[in-house]
């Protein structure tokens, strides 16, 4: 049976986003497919929250089954409006293990009827209802009162209270209540619009500027109307700055050119009012130029846009990444989610899904709090990359890099990096010791001081040598440096023996692990058992059962040749090794992954037909399976995975994704023993 939640709250601004995109995301670590429900909407328009669910939870539902009717069909005919609501809940439910429904915005109907109305709607849905009350500019008395004045409403109209959730807060709130009651602080960033909300609220139109700057948040908004000097004394940092578009040619382009100045704040965007076209050589001039900050052109008068724009307040969309992962940390900290699944009773389910496997991921990073180097800090994926990993509090993180360069660059990309730490590989003090270390550990090689002054100042080999001394637990790079770059440095400092890799591949009901994809390109069959056993050690680590495949062109007896004879020979080694491993080889893929073809080709077997660690017989096997299965099964391949080294470092692809290296740094810290 499909289970539900339904958030709703008693008053406007309560920050019931937040509390939905928390429940989300528990729910997806619980269950393979969550949906999202808006039983009333406005028309005209798709609903920002709704979307950035679907986006950012990458949810496989059109819109239009993700919402009810809109507000004037629920004063038309509140009922009719109930049971078409009812309707369209069921449709999506039947495909869903689980559903968040998000109850109304108090947009369109300021009253308290409002919320008896999400009251009524959850008990005819069967949902309970997550009751969120507003703790902003209240008293622990007064939110106690509203508390219990919300649960009595939710009882008179028969809506069971799953839990409370007080957002909002000021201050230390305890609430003496029948189910659990949780606090959210009072986070200012949440309230912060972004640069699109701005746009549309004075109804502009983007004039300069790529729209990836469009969900950048915005700081104090300032009206410029003075002189440029006045003006950059007075503007603070993300400020969003109104001009007229008169005085555009004199103010815009010295207002570009300190926002990428060192010793500047930067801005969040500039806003031109009053729809006067700029000189066509300033016009030639700014188009010419890389734009660094959006730049948004409006008919309004400059009174009005800053009427309209002082007004606004932020709201998720799908482009708002910061908002989002601010949201989600903050639910993840101050919310029970083990207690709040539990009274929902939702039942984990067998199956493993992509989405499941990333957050247990984020999990599991997040519970140890590593602290992990990332090379290339003037990366901009990295940078994106480190605001996400940052906000979430996956791990700590220390940036290599010029220091000044990497907080501009971050700063005009609109991240948050405040938390991260920043080192040069040139800092003298370190550079001596790395040196040191370093010629001390290669001395066996011929590795002099000098020469180890000059090696480590690659950055590649001074985040290793962090690792290696204990400044850092881990290392991720690769996103702008080729493999060998990366890896060359552990297999000189960290090499324990044998270093192999694995790939997770996350199916759409599983996750397997193949190794060894990346690194050895014909390992003898001693080394074959290794990679069996170390693979197996990594799957277990990260919650996938080991049930060993050797895999071969031949399944058990059916075939000979050098190559077969490998993979069985591996095979004994591994069951002598690790007699507690359940292992079957040779076998072929087909034996290994499809019960029916197991019970034809290897009756019995504990591991033909359910295989959940694959080990190939060579490098070129591997790489041609993993990107076979990736491409043609829509598999989501994370890695490859290091192992066999003493602290985690691992290599990211040159194309690899802002998803790709959060996942990476994930995996990292959860590596670190």
């Amino acid at each position: 049976m499909t289970r539900a939640v339904y958030i709703a709250a008693g008053e406007a601004r309560s920050n019931k986003g937040t509390v939905a995109l928390g429940m989300v995301e528990l729910l997806s670590r619980r269950v393979n497919s969550v949906g999202v429900f808006r039983p009333v909407v406005r028309s005209g328009r798709e609903d920002g929250l709704v979307n950035t669910i679907r986006s950012r939870f990458r949810l496989d539902l059109p819109y239009e089954m993700c919402v009810g009717v809109g507000y004037e069909d629920v004063h038309a005919d509140a009922d009719r409006a109930a049971a078409e609501i009812v309707a369209a809940y069921r449709a999506l439910a039947e495909r869903c293990d689980a559903v968040v429904v998000i109850g109304t915005d108090y947009t369109d109907v300021g009253a308290p009827a409002e919320f008896e109305f999400n009251a009524r709607l959850a008990a005819d849905l069967g949902a309970p209802v997550l009751n969120v009350v507003n703790g902003l500019n209240r008293t622990p008395g007064e939110i106690e009162a509203a508390v219990e004045l919300s649960s009595r409403m939710l009882a008179q109209h028969h809506a069971q209270e799953l839990a409370v959730v007080v957002t909002r807060a000021g201050g230390d709130v305890a609430v003496e209540h029948a189910t659990p009651v949780y606090v959210l602080p009072e986070t200012p960033w949440l309230r912060a619009p972004t640069v699109a909300d701005l746009l549309d609220a004075c109804e502009g139109r983007l004039f300069l500027g790529g729209e990836d700057g469009l969900g950048r948040e915005v700081g104090p908004l300032m009206v410029g109307a003075m002189s440029l000097p006045n003006i950059l004394e007075r503007y603070r940092e993300g400020a969003a700055v109104i001009i007229p578009s008169d005085r555009a040619a004199a103010l815009l382009p010295g207002l570009i050119a300190a926002h990428t100045a060192p010793g500047f704040p930067t801005l969040s965007a500039v806003i031109m009012t009053g729809g006067i076209d700029l000189p066509p050589a300033v016009d030639r001039l700014l188009r010419g130029m890389t734009m660094p900050v959006p730049v948004i052109a409006t008919d309004r008068d400059t009174f009005d846009t800053a009427t309209r724009l002082s007004a606004v307040e932020g709201r998720f969309t799908p482009e708002a990444v910061g908002k989002i992962d601010t949201a989600l940390r903050l639910f993840a900290e101050h919310v029970n989610g083990r207690e709040l699944a539990d009274r929902l009773a939702v039942t984990k389910t067998l199956a493993v899904t992509p989405l499941m496997f990333e957050y247990r991921l984020l999990d599991r990073a997040r519970a140890r709090r590593r602290h992990i180097v990332l090379p290339e800090g003037e990366e901009p994926r990295i940078l994106r990359a480190a605001d996400i990993l940052l906000r979430r509090d996956v791990a700590e993180l220390t940036l290599l890099g010029d220091e000044e360069r990497i907080r501009a660059h971050a700063a005009q990309l609109g991240l948050v990096l405040d938390k991260a730490r920043v080192i040069s590989p040139f800092d003298p003090e370190l550079r001596e010791r790395f040196a040191r270390e370093y010629a001390r550990l290669r001395a066996h090689r011929g590795m002099t001081i000098e020469q180890a002054r000059d090696t480590v100042t690659d950055v590649s080999y001074f985040g290793t040598l962090m690792v290696c001394t204990g400044m850092a637990d881990g290392m991720v790079s690769g996103a702008a440096h080729t493999t060998a770059h990366t890896i060359r440095p552990a297999f000189e400092t960290l090499r324990l023996g044998l270093v192999s890799s694995v790939f997770f591949m996350c199916l759409a009901d599983r996750v397997l692990v193949y190794g060894d994809c990346a690194v050895n390109p014909d390992p003898t069959a001693e080394q074959l058992a290794h990679i069996a056993i170390s693979s197996a050690e990594t799957a277990a680590l990260f919650g996938v059962e080991p049930r060993v495949a050797m895999l071969s062109y031949s399944t058990g007896l059916s075939g000979s040749g050098a190559d077969v004879e490998k993979v069985r020979a591996a095979t004994a080694l591994v069951r002598e090794q690790r007699p507690d491993l359940p292992v079957e080889g040779p076998i072929q893929y087909d034996a290994a992954v499809d019960p029916g073809v197991a019970r034809t080709k290897m009756p019995g077997s504990e591991v033909a037909g359910r295989a959940t660690v694959f080990i190939v017989p060579d490098l070129n096997t591997g790489n041609n399976l993993y990107k076979a299965v990736q491409r043609s099964a829509g598999a989501v391949a994370i890695g490859p995975v290091l192992q066999g080294l003493r602290k985690p470092v691992n290599d990211l692809s040159r194309g690899a994704t802002v998803h790709d290296i959060v996942n990476t740094v994930a995996i990292t810290a959860a590596q670190v023993r």
